[in-house]
């Protein structure tokens, strides 16, 4: 029913963009968005830095508050992408090593720079494994209760598509009253309706405009709970942006979530992401309705099964937990079948014994009547 809006992205016919998950198709209006932040260049050059403060960023600001119903917009500050969050929430704990409550199905962004911090001295972890699924909840709790000074939790797991079933619940069990607790939502965020009303005093919430946002890469984001790292070490020069023009003393932090910033950054990505939520806006197309449509898209290709060697057995984790969007078939022929699909005009994703395919509001019911077909192809 969208499927004209992603006309750019959705040229070819032939090919089937099924790694939702991964890179998002963007409506042809991220395009109008792009041009206008080159124009906005061209015509301000380095004054163009007062409209994108003024308008751009309060304007995406507003949209992420609006949608993980936050209590303020100014609790959110921009950043390329999540990895220098990542450091810069470290770097706000002061014990060293620090001791690192998360699990084991967290994203390289954070999994990666873990490991080389334990590999250095600077950090012990704690990992709790998410499956078996139907005991994460109670299994993640009796692990909170032990002293952490950083706790870092997805919502949603890049290599399942599990979702944490109560994360007010999860953040309520961090028994240590230090802790700096961060909620990865990046397979959340716009894959489902998200609240963190109860949580915004609490958490730090993370997550960006690339997947599911349809915005592109470099508009990542973070909530920030007042009171909590007012002094980041890692720090860049846009944290005191306001105190630029006066007698430098110290280094001085903003008092609300520009205490994170970093520093000079590409404003484009934020062009496109507002420029997508008013294209939603005007389509009246929330996360939660989104994600209705994904549910029936991956029904059907769920009934559709077995084709091409996959089947309803493989699939992780198992019905009838609660997924976000995309589906995970376990297989050992993951590798290969994404190889075969890829050369079928199928794009899909794979993360070792892992192939995933992600649904989205471009996608309808005949485009997952073309896939079973190329699926049900490779067997001949």
């Amino acid at each position: 029913m969208y499927t004209a809006a992603f006309s750019r992205f959705l040229a070819d016919p032939e090919r089937l963009h099924f790694a939702a998950h991964s890179h998002h198709p963007w409506p042809d209006v991220a395009r109008d968005a792009q041009l206008q932040a080159w124009d906005d260049a061209a015509r301000w050059i380095d004054a163009k830095w007062e409209p994108v403060f003024d308008t751009v960023v309060p304007t995406a600001q507003r949209h992420i508050a609006r949608l993980l119903k936050l209590p303020a917009a100014e609790s959110v500050v921009f950043a390329p992408n999540l990895h220098e969050f990542v450091l810069r929430l470290a770097s706000t704990v002061q014990r060293q090593p620090m001791r690192v409550l998360t699990t084991d199905s967290e994203f390289h962004s954070f999994a990666r720079q873990l490991a080389r911090w334990e590999e250095a001295g600077l950090a012990t972890a704690v990992r709790v494994p998410v499956a078996p699924f139907d005991s994460f909840q109670s299994r993640w709790a009796e692990a909170a209760a032990g002293a952490f000074d950083l706790v870092y939790l997805s919502q949603v797991f890049f290599n399942s598509g599990f979702v944490v079933p109560d994360l007010p619940a999860a953040v309520a069990a961090v028994q240590s009253p230090e802790a700096v607790v961060a909620i990865d939502g990046y397979h959340a965020f716009m894959a489902m309706e998200v609240d963190c009303s109860t949580i915004a005093h609490r958490a730090f919430y993370l997550a960006g405009g690339y997947k599911y946002a349809m915005a592109g890469e470099g508009a990542c984001f973070m909530h920030c709970p007042p009171g909590w790292g007012e002094r980041p070490v890692n720090t860049g020069w846009f944290a005191g942006f306001d105190g630029l023009s006066g007698a430098q003393q110290g280094v001085a932090y903003a008092a609300n979530a520009m205490r994170f910033a970093g520093s000079t950054f590409d404003p484009t990505a934020l062009y496109r992401f507002n420029a997508v939520q008013g294209w939603l806006e005007q389509q009246h197309l929330t996360p939660g309705l989104i994600h209705l449509h994904v549910e029936t898209l991956q029904q059907q290709l769920l009934d559709g099964l077995p084709a091409g060697g996959l089947t309803r057995d493989m699939l992780v984790p198992p019905e009838p937990h609660s997924r976000g969007n995309f589906l995970t078939f376990r297989t050992p022929m993951a590798a290969t079948l994404h190889q075969r699909l890829a050369e079928a005009g199928v794009m899909t994703d794979v993360r070792g014994d892992r192939l995933r395919f992600g649904f989205g509001i471009y996608q309808t019911g005949p485009d997952v009547v073309a896939l079973l077909r190329r699926l049900a192809s490779l067997a001949d």
